[in-house]
């Protein structure tokens, strides 16, 4: 067994690597970049080498800075993690020629099942089903266009070398499809380093089903079940769970012995993913599906600790033993299926505004009590909650790198159970000071069609009016916490002067006291009557107005809130003037505003379009002295590894672009003028 290894990558997955190794006495090596110079992962290792600068391009994916790293510092192995270098062939073949061990595939296998197209033809040379498409060399756009043409729409088309969803667009008819070929490949070569795509036929009510996969060095290769990864956005997963629902025995040998004849297709060595797309009939008719080989994934994937939860086993531990030269540690026949794991994961991102990423500061990051790693073996199934994360509070979310903050894993006997205890789980989750999905997790948890298993990749989108712009905690309850927490943080004055006193204290008469909010961008106002026998009476004006009598108490953290015949906890967080209330039904934020301070604020400049996070422009659509129309396409924003769209809110004329192509913009930078 290794002594010391050097972990090439960062956050979560680093941490989660360290965590394994450090149990197992082995020392770590940690690599990382200026702005994660004091990260959580840094401190997880026993050493830290500086390899460049934030963007990955100048460290992560400097494969030769980070060879002499391990070489300086005498690791005898290198742990890619996933994403940076860990598909990456030519880093695999150089930390051979460096005499280090590459904790993964060979180099000839993350060749052979990197680029799409070519994985494609060896595995059906190899008798696993295929999905309907064009896998050719040719690039040219109008053969492309011609084939997807032939293949008929809905057509998927898919970067050759990529992953993610990155380079990946859906074409509805084919007069989209030139607009869309030009997207997806701007985004290949910024990903990938080529602009190579697939054509496919675009499946109707598709499953994502994944079958995990492990080989030896002595050509021993098993599969560790499945996971359904149906639940996306931006072809992206959400919510990951095993086994996967409806899976019948059947078809779970039929995708296991697939996905085996894959691995020893290319002679895999290490942990792999074989994913296929899965056509249904119905949701309740497991018995029709049919499955199709979409691709491989040549490396551990961030969905793993669902399949470490179900069968009790610690994959990197896997990783370490296999590429030390071990054999597997159990035959096929020895693994078994325990319980139901699901992985949510939270993200820096708007999801009512297009999933758009976030960047800021983790103000506020409390979550749910887990076990640790560094307590117990957290593959072990009687865990019942396990977060991985590479943060801490205080820490930033920078645009450099993807937008994840952490991975939150759930484990129970039945998907009920582990279903609830998520839902509990991310009602712990409180974040402050950037926009989170933790919220739109809960509200895809409690939806119908995930709770009864409906599962496809279009379950966002078809569920989208109960998934987005949902309110979980309404005004009058939101009013109601923050006054009660004001009037608890105001006894703390209790004993001055009492006419110092912030109470609503007066020498003679009825004592009031106004209150005005911001929530969900309209003014309201509330107004709290102190009555001569120390009881308080709250009334929420406006078209429906709410009164009552208001009561709390302390409870922990939180308080126990009664208005009228209502009743719920709360914790509140606040953020300058914006309390961030949570619930154990949900959580809001509600501005309270000091009229003194916003007396005489300017109206809100019209006419400007800025870009909503920091980012690279990649191109703009229009000129100055275009005529445009509201939603039309101006511009297009390259951010967190992912291209954004900026389009115009309302008719009008381009009056200026204020930067070029390939310029860098700060969040909220005004990227050109619009007259209206």
């Amino acid at each position: 067994m290794f002594k010391k290894i050097l972990i090439a990558n960062r956050g979560e997955i680093a941490c989660r690597v360290a965590a394994t190794a450090r149990r197992m006495g082995i020392q770590t090596v940690a690599v990382y970049s200026d702005a994660d110079a004091g990260a959580k992962h840094v401190q997880a290792c026993d050493e830290a080498v500086h390899v460049g600068g934030s963007a990955p391009k100048d460290s992560y994916l400097r494969w030769e800075r980070i060879l002499e790293a391990a070489k300086a510092t005498g690791a005898e192995a290198v742990h890619p993690g996933y994403g940076f270098l860990s598909e990456n062939e030519d880093f695999a073949k150089a930390c051979a020629a460096a005499g280090l061990v590459f904790i993964g595939p060979p180099a000839s296998a993350i060749l052979a099942m990197g680029l799409k197209a070519e994985s494609k033809r060896l595995m059906e040379s190899a008798g696993v089903p295929l999905v309907p498409g064009y896998h050719g060399a040719d690039q040219d756009p109008a053969l492309l266009q011609r084939e997807a043409d032939r293949i008929g729409y809905p057509a998927l088309i898919k970067a050759s070398a990529g992953g993610g969803g990155k380079g990946m667009r859906v074409v509805e008819k084919s007069e989209d499809f030139a607009a869309a070929l030009a997207a997806c490949q701007r985004e290949a070569i910024n990903s990938f380093g080529s602009d190579a795509v697939l054509i496919e036929k675009y499946v109707q009510r598709p499953r994502h089903i994944e079958i995990q996969v492990f080989g030896d060095t002595q050509g021993n290769c098993v599969y560790l079940f499945e996971r359904d990864c149906s639940v996306q956005r931006r072809h992206q997963k959400v919510l990951e769970e095993a086994p996967a629902p409806g899976m019948t025995e059947a078809l779970r040998a039929q995708m296991g012995a697939a996905a085996v004849a894959a691995a020893k297709a290319v002679n895999y060595v290490g942990a792999g993913t074989v994913e296929f797309i899965v056509e249904q009939t119905a949701y309740d008719q497991p018995e029709s599906m049919k499955f199709f080989f979409m691709e491989m994934n040549t490396r551990l994937q961030v969905e793993h600790p669902v399949t470490e939860a179900i069968t009790g086993l610690d994959l990197v531990e896997w990783q370490l033993r296999v590429a030390s030269g071990e054999p597997l540690p159990l035959r096929q026949d020895q693994l078994r299926i325990q319980g139901h794991a699901i992985e949510a994961r939270i993200c820096a991102e708007n999801p009512d505004n297009n999933f758009l990423p976030a960047t800021g500061t983790l103000q506020v990051y409390r979550k749910p009590q887990a076990s640790s790693f560094e307590r117990t073996n957290m593959s072990d199934t009687g865990v019942a909650v396990r977060i991985d994360d590479g943060v801490r509070e205080g820490d930033t979310i920078s645009p450099f790198y993807d937008s994840m903050v952490a991975k939150l894993i759930v484990h129970g006997d039945t998907r009920e159970q582990a279903l609830a205890r998520l839902d509990t789980a991310l009602a712990q989750t409180h974040i402050v000071g950037l926009n989170t999905n933790v919220q739109f997790l809960r509200h895809v948890v409690r939806s119908p069609a995930f709770a009864k298993a409906q599962l496809d990749t279009a379950l966002i989108q078809r569920e989208a009016a109960v998934l987005f712009k949902q309110e979980a905690v309404g005004l009058p309850a939101a009013v109601a916490a923050v006054v009660a927490h004001t009037l608890q943080a105001d006894k703390a004055l209790q004993g001055q002067d009492p006419f110092s006193r912030r109470d609503g204290w007066q020498s003679h008469g009825l004592a009031q006291r106004r209150f005005e909010f911001v929530w969900q961008d309209q003014p309201r106002s509330a107004r709290l009557s102190y009555l001569h026998d120390g009881a308080v009476s709250l009334s929420l004006e406006g078209d429906a107005p709410v009164s009552g009598m208001l009561s709390f108490a302390p409870h922990g953290a939180g308080l126990w809130v009664q208005w009228d015949d209502a009743r719920c906890f709360s914790q509140i967080d606040w953020q300058g003037e914006t309390a961030h209330i949570f619930t154990p039904q949900g959580a809001t934020r509600i501005t309270v505003l000091d009229p003194l301070a916003h007396a005489g604020e300017a109206a809100q400049e019209g006419g400007r379009l800025t870009a909503p996070m920091p980012g690279k422009v990649v191109s703009f659509a229009v000129k100055a002295g275009d005529k445009v129309k509201a939603g039309q396409a101006l511009a297009v924003m390259e951010a967190m590894k992912m291209e954004h769209t900026i389009s115009a809110p309302k008719d009008g004329t381009v009056a200026e672009l204020l930067y070029a192509p390939g310029d860098q913009v700060a969040d909220g930078a005004e990227l050109l003028k619009l007259s209206v």
